[in-house]
């Protein structure tokens, strides 16, 4: 589903990715793991086109969408939840999901409302609220039901978890595994536990840099690797 091959990321002349290389195969979660400012933001960014790469390569069903458009990529259906999640604050839950809504593609089961409220009721008990006056969590899940409502094919996820109680990282983590099987999901997060908990297989950076992949399991048993990158 998505390609990432040797991506070099810039902000200005500050050279913050430095060769970022990965992949999301269909019906699987991965997570990009590293400690706050690792480079796992600036990953996202890159691929989804707010920050195009220099140099490198980003392939989204086997065509190439290095550093196009972020609309162009979302039509496609790339969707991207980001850290700070973005929702309109102005507008009750239920216009911010309708304003998201794009058109099913072929072979594709549609994100109607009735769907995004199935996996998400406490949205439908909130939808005629602002989004502004929203918790944390409710603005997350917010954020990833809005996504939802452009029938996206990839769904990638910055940071789901940040600022978030304990029983909705909970809750969140068990939306995100049944979102898989029709979805695949790129994640990036630096609570490793969570992230390890769901995904299927990881990539570990540090300072711009790749520095390990592998399975969950080779990640979970890899005292090394948390402890030099992930301080867990």
């Amino acid at each position: 589903m998505l390609g990432v091959r040797d991506i070099h990321v810039f902000y200005g002349d500050s050279h913050i990715l430095q060769g970022m290389t990965l992949d999301v195969n269909p019906c699987e979660i991965v997570c990009l793991l590293g400690r706050n400012g690792a480079g796992k933001t600036t990953t996202m960014r890159g691929i989804s086109g707010l920050n195009a790469p220099r140099s490198g390569n980003v392939y989204f069903q086997d065509k190439e969408i290095t550093g196009r458009p972020v609309y162009d990529n979302t039509r496609a259906g790339l969707a991207f939840v980001p850290e700070d999640r973005r929702i309109f604050a102005g507008l009750t839950v239920e216009e911010n999901i309708e304003v998201a809504q794009l058109p099913v593609r072929d072979s594709q089961r549609a994100w109607t409302k009735k769907r995004i409220y199935d996996v998400f009721p406490m949205l439908f008990h909130l939808k005629n609220r602002k989004g502004g006056a929203l918790s944390g969590g409710e603005q997350q899940m917010l954020a990833i039901a809005r996504a939802l409502a452009g029938n996206p094919l990839l769904l990638m996820l910055d940071e789901p978890c940040e600022g978030l109680a304990p029983v909705i990282v909970e809750e969140l983590g068990k939306i995100i595994v049944a979102l898989k099987s029709e979805t695949p999901i790129l994640m990036a997060e630096q609570n490793a536990h969570f992230a390890l908990s769901i995904s299927d297989r990881g990539y570990v950076i540090d300072k711009g840099s790749l520095r390990y992949t592998g399975s969950r399991e080779d990640l979970l048993s890899n005292t090394e690797i948390q402890t030099r990158y992930l301080a867990v």
